[in-house]
């Protein structure tokens, strides 16, 4: 099975990280996509990250009716700072029958040199890649395994949902019910 793996904080989780993942797991060579929740970005500061076994949980809530994508824990049991190679051969090492691919916003795609070991990844796995605004080219876009999709361009993000919450603004649609009923119990986000 060709698995893509959606690696983020999920800060929270969103329906751009849904819509971003049901196209890949429907509109391209992957059969599902895991959500793989990390505990820190290495090259992202910490900042309000909320906890990280929240952040899984509320990952579970909007995939629970999903067949085809599903959420990972497997960053928060490898040491930290989680970096993708590591993952990457921690999971082809545990699941063999598993072909694995990157999935990633071309933003990420621009900073893939600053990663550890970005040639390997290059070299081993296969890249299907998302548009992000302002980041449409790139070197990288014609390398033999970078896959540029036509995933809808999404301008919604984990931050903007943050500061809506703290402003006490109503961010129904931006999160799937189930999530946002998780954040308003635990008050995350919230000044």
């Amino acid at each position: 099975m060709k698995i893509g793996l959606l690696f983020g904080s999920f800060n929270p989780v969103h329906v751009g990280h849904l819509i971003i993942a049901n196209y890949m797991a429907n509109y391209t060579a992957l059969d599902k996509v895991w959500l793989v929740v990390s505990p820190q970005n290495p090259l992202k500061k910490y900042g309000d990250l909320a906890n990280t076994y929240d952040r899984l949980e509320m990952c579970k809530l909007a995939t629970d009716n999903s067949n085809n994508i599903q959420v990972s824990d497997v960053e928060l049991k490898l040491p930290q700072p989680s970096y993708t190679i590591d993952t990457l051969t921690y999971l082809k090492e545990k699941y063999p029958q598993h072909d694995f691919a990157l999935i990633m916003g071309s933003d990420n795609l621009v900073s893939l040199p600053k990663w550890k070991n970005y040639k390997l990844i290059l070299r081993d796995y296969q890249i299907f890649v998302y548009p992000r605004p302002g980041y449409e080219n790139t070197d990288l876009a014609t390398h033999p395994s970078v896959t540029i999709t036509m995933t809808p361009l999404m301008e919604l993000s984990a931050t903007f949902i943050r500061k809506s919450l703290a402003e006490k603004k109503n961010v129904q649609y931006f999160v799937p019910d189930s999530v946002l009923n998780f954040i308003e119990a635990k008050n995350l986000y919230g000044k």
